[in-house]
């Protein structure tokens, strides 16, 4: 095994500030949508719309990070290893079977983690973005007429895609806890350092 520096300080603060701004973001929507009361509506509305606004300028720079590091790769797919990831998660881990994949500098991610981290990225956050857009500007696209004024489908999909991501981010988290030891790929995303083999 040797230590090496895989998430370089960038990509930890950008998924720290992420994961930090997506859980608020479903903390203050559910609060808007009435399933909570912590904040009171009017400040759940001001912090929901103030963390959306950071994490489009947050994503806006882990683009341009992504393509000037050539990060982006990591996230190309393959069928490379899939079925025997998934074999993996849902029946070797329980029986101590070896990864099928290993980390490298050149390749974080492996396969599966790969689609799902792009379906993210491509689809679920953008619906998001869009979909939280629509709600921002209704009043500018009602009295524009615009067919967008309808705001009954726009929520039924910004809910349905922040579910997704909320289901995301407790499977992503009980998956932190299946590394070398319980809390070694959290130490790596706090530190950068993880421990591979050589």
């Amino acid at each position: 095994m040797k230590q090496v520096m895989l998430y370089s300080v960038f990509n930890r603060f950008w998924h720290w500030m992420q994961a930090i701004l997506i859980v608020g973001l479903a903390i203050t929507g559910m609060e808007v949508h009435g399933n909570l009361t912590i904040f009171g509506f009017e400040s759940a509305v001001a912090i929901h719309n103030f963390a959306a606004w950071t994490l489009i300028v947050l994503i806006a720079f882990a683009i341009f990070w992504h393509f000037t590091t050539g990060q982006w790769r990591q996230y190309i797919p393959t069928s490379k290893f899939l079925s025997e990831m998934i074999e993996y998660y849902l029946v070797g881990i329980f029986r101590n079977a070896p990864h099928p994949t290993k980390k490298t500098e050149l390749s974080k991610l492996n396969p599966l983690q790969r689609l799902t981290y792009l379906f993210i990225k491509i689809l679920a956050l953008p619906v998001q973005i869009v979909t939280g857009a629509l709600y921002y500007y209704y009043n500018n696209l009602a009295e524009a007429g615009s067919a967008f004024a309808n705001l009954e489908w726009v929520a039924v999909v910004h809910t349905i895609s922040s579910y997704s991501l909320i289901m995301f981010i407790i499977i992503h988290v009980y998956l932190t806890t299946t590394g070398h030891t319980l809390t070694s790929n959290i130490k790596a995303m706090v530190t950068g350092w993880e421990e591979i083999e050589d």
